[in-house]
């Protein structure tokens, strides 16, 4: 199992490699939707780990709580997390959520140990420029957003601030993976909606931020909907 791993991660690496440059509108942003209390959740916590390292994604971890009942509570999980895999679903015309899932570009869903299928969205989110871009820009406690489109935003947008913890190792004790120790990567710690941009003209922001965790910025559809821009400060 461990050698099927590691050849799907290589392959996984190598896709990045041939993939195009990011574009304007920032790296592609990818969600997963996992638990330490899953046992199918493991190799895509890998897969995850190994997409943190590309220049050209944001690679998120969301814990979720709804596993939490067969013996181990995550300690990353926070219910805001699950509602919005929920949202998703919702939004999908799904009429359930799982473990693990990876949300792409906040518009295609995958199971989450599929790395090709993965590295083939990311290409096709990298050719498609939404001619929307962000930057950002940290001083002391206070980030600066600012924002340009070429487009119209028809529904506008959710401009969204996340923080992360870059890496988490864990013993797990009880649950589907007791005994077994497990390092995460990019765990969501902090996700707020601090706005709103309908594009009629540029955005320009202030938010006050604390603490030296990486800090991500998306603008988004409604709905959750389709990643207009993102942009990170590692």
């Amino acid at each position: 199992m461990r050698q099927t791993i590691t050849a799907t991660l290589s392959a996984l690496a190598t896709c990045f490699t041939m993939a195009s440059p990011a574009v304007a509108d920032g790296p592609t942003v990818i969600e997963l939707y996992t638990s330490q209390g899953c046992s199918s959740c493991p190799p895509a916590d890998e897969i995850l780990h190994e997409l943190a390292g590309q220049s050209d994604v944001i690679a998120l971890a969301l814990h979720v709580d709804y596993w939490d009942y067969i013996g181990w509570a995550d300690i990353f999980a926070d219910p805001a997390h699950t509602r919005r895999q929920q949202n998703y679903a919702r939004v999908a015309g799904a009429s359930s959520i799982y473990t693990p899932q990876m949300v792409i570009g906040g518009a295609d869903h995958v199971i989450g140990t599929k790395p090709m299928d993965v590295a083939n969205l990311i290409r096709t989110h990298s050719a498609r420029p939404t001619g929307t871009r962000i930057s950002l820009q940290r001083s002391g406690n206070q980030l600066q957003i600012s924002g340009q489109t070429a487009r119209a935003l028809r529904n506008g947008t959710v401009v969204q601030v996340i923080r992360y913890s870059p890496e988490e190792t864990v013993d797990v004790r009880r649950g589907e993976n007791a005994g077994r120790t497990l390092t995460y990567s990019n765990i969501v710690t902090q996700w707020s909606e601090v706005g709103e941009w309908s594009g009629s003209g540029d955005l320009n922001m202030n938010v006050r931020i604390s603490g030296n965790s990486p800090v991500v910025v998306i603008v988004q559809e409604p709905g959750p909907g389709a990643v207009m821009a993102s942009a990170v400060l590692r």
